[in-house]
């Protein structure tokens, strides 16, 4: 039966049309990496890292619970399901392999860092996998559990007194000063008691994780794209709080970049001055200014989030507002999320959790917001879900659904 010529210009027309689609879609990955699907390629089969392989590619998870309270899809990135438990460790990831590709720090090194915890836990879990030693110093207010973890984990612990940045003795100062010490000891080869791990030394690098960009593109490269592509590129808002400032800053940029309609929020916790930076462009209200400020500003339990200064990290972050949240809210929020969707998260996940819902309330329902579960309860025991620890500060929490978030907040956008 002879073909009509009609017929074969529509299969040759349905050919060139599928060549060209399939040439489309490689070139299209090729311009949109976020795009391309999940699969294990050869070259990674070929070059496994070990423990490093499981660090990131965390699942974005749907908070169910608040999701259908607000009317909002509440999503989050689940960092607690990293290998050391927090989302630091990327951020140690990072800040190793930089120094060690820029010669700042070679195998069988020490790294050392000033730490209220999950960094210097993170750090303590990565640095063997590249041969390196640790020495963390975390101030002793820290709930003592963390200090059980880091020295569990072979690091040598450091504990010292709470006290301003500018002291000498600051835990991020003392810890700039171990490495320091490292490195004079590998040029004299000898052992002096500096407070250092005593052993044969060849030199150290001070982590700097409130000011070391490598903080930062530990997001951007990253966290981010990650939530772009988990997303699919639909979101709304994103919002979380900060320590050193890196993961909002390397987050919302490289949101910013891919969407400049998305929102970027702070959470910021009692004590702490960014909010003030976002909304107001200072540090301090003017009764702080006028010295009414208490002698510990970070009159809070919230552990790992919260400054009164300015890090290199936090001023790449590109926010449109900010919101204030309080240990009460943090608390309550932990046990609404526990009894709800069994998640049990630290006291600055629940934080980040409280951001979302303020951030939901203010936009109202039918948007998709974005956090961070940066950490679980099992290293917050000791004070964040002791019972009596939280009777003795009036913050037991009684709340039995999100009645501590009303009413909702005014807009806080800049």
């Amino acid at each position: 039966m002879a073909v009509r010529p009609n017929e074969l210009f529509g299969v040759a027309t349905l050919s060139i049309a599928l060549v060209s689609y399939l040439l489309f879609s490689h070139q299209l990955s090729s311009l949109l990496p976020w795009r391309k699907p999940h699969k294990i390629s050869n070259k990674k089969r070929k070059g496994r890292r070990g423990l490093v392989d499981a660090i990131g590619n965390t699942p974005l998870l749907r908070i169910n619970s608040l999701s259908e309270a607000t009317g909002c899809e509440i999503l989050a990135k689940a960092e607690f399901l990293n290998p050391g438990g927090s989302i630091k460790d990327r951020v140690a990831v990072k800040i190793i392999e930089e120094a060690l590709e820029h010669g700042d720090l070679v195998e069988g090194g020490l790294v050392t860092e000033g730490s209220a915890g999950s960094t210097a836990i993170s750090l303590a879990t990565v640095a063997p996998a590249y041969g390196c030693k640790c020495h963390v110093v975390i101030p002793d207010d820290a709930a003592i559990e963390k200090a059980q973890i880091i020295e569990a984990l072979g690091a040598n612990v450091e504990r010292v007194r709470p006290v301003s940045i500018t002291h000498r003795d600051h835990f991020v100062n003392v810890a700039r000063r171990r490495a320091l010490e490292a490195n004079e000891l590998a040029k004299k080869h000898e052992i002096k008691d500096t407070g250092i791990s005593q052993g044969n030394s060849i030199g150290g690098f001070f982590a700097d994780q409130f000011e070391n960009f490598a903080n930062f593109r530990a997001h951007y490269e990253g966290t981010g794209p990650e939530i772009w592509e988990q997303t699919e590129g639909n979101l709304d808002a994103f919002v979380s709080a900060a320590g050193t400032g890196g993961t909002v800053a390397g987050i919302s940029r490289y949101l910013k970049e891919k969407n400049p309609n998305v929102k970027c929020f702070l959470i910021d916790p009692p004590g702490s001055g960014l909010f003030n930076r976002v909304i107001r462009g200072v540090m301090y209200t003017r009764e702080e200014a006028e010295g009414r400020r208490l002698k510990n500003p970070f009159d809070t339990i919230i552990e790992g989030i919260g400054i009164n200064r300015l890090t290199k990290n936090f001023m790449m972050a590109e926010l449109d507002g900010a919101y204030r949240g309080t240990d009460k809210e943090a608390v309550e929020m932990s046990r609404f999320l526990l009894r709800n969707d069994g998640l049990f998260v630290g006291s600055s996940s629940a934080m980040n959790c409280v951001g979302a819902v303020r951030v939901a309330q203010t936009l109202g329902a039918g948007h998709t917001i974005v956090t961070v579960l940066c950490d679980s309860g099992f290293r917050h025991l000791s004070k964040f879900y002791n019972p009596q620890y939280l009777a003795d500060l009036g913050l037991t929490p009684t709340a039995t659904r999100l009645e501590f978030l009303d009413p909702p907040p005014v807009s806080q956008s800049r």
